[in-house]
């Protein structure tokens, strides 16, 4: 992806687009694994193919909020509410939400969003780690800390 130069707030020349993207995908990627395994997997035991289908529209869906949220805020226009933004990440559109962030460059400093944020991927792979492999799993792992 190519960068360009533009002038920041105080004429210092600064680069736009994403910075090391192969390592950001490779995160991407990594973080979409639990949840990945676990749709397919229930898609392929026949539960059920709804959290599939809310990874792929939850993150075009999101992707979509951010984009109209950064012209928002270029135009200085009125602004998607965040807790929208929140929901559509809670309702699958995280992986989206974490794309956008990174090619708009949008919402990636303000550390209340990104706590919120990161709280909501931690939902996903904790629901994720306990679909997959159970709660004694988690049980056992947790345990040793406590005595």
């Amino acid at each position: 992806m190519a960068s360009v130069r533009t002038a920041g707030r105080r004429g210092v020349a600064k680069e736009e687009g994403v910075r090391n993207v192969r390592l950001k995908l490779l995160a991407l990627g990594a973080l979409c694994l639990l949840p990945g395994i676990g749709a397919v997997r229930m898609v392929w035991l026949g539960d059920s193919w709804m959290p599939s289908l809310a990874y792929v529209l939850g993150s075009l869906a999101s992707l979509a909020l951010y984009w109209h949220d950064k012209r928002q805020a270029k135009a200085q226009a009125r602004r998607v509410p965040e807790k929208v933004l929140h929901a559509s990440e809670l309702l699958g559109g995280w992986p989206g939400a974490l794309l956008a962030q990174q090619l708009f460059r949008h919402k990636t400093r303000k550390v209340s969003y990104q706590l919120a944020f990161w709280a909501i991927v931690g939902v996903h792979q904790l629901f994720w780690i306990y679909w997959l492999f159970g709660m004694r799993w988690m049980i056992d792992a947790v345990e040793p800390l406590f005595r």
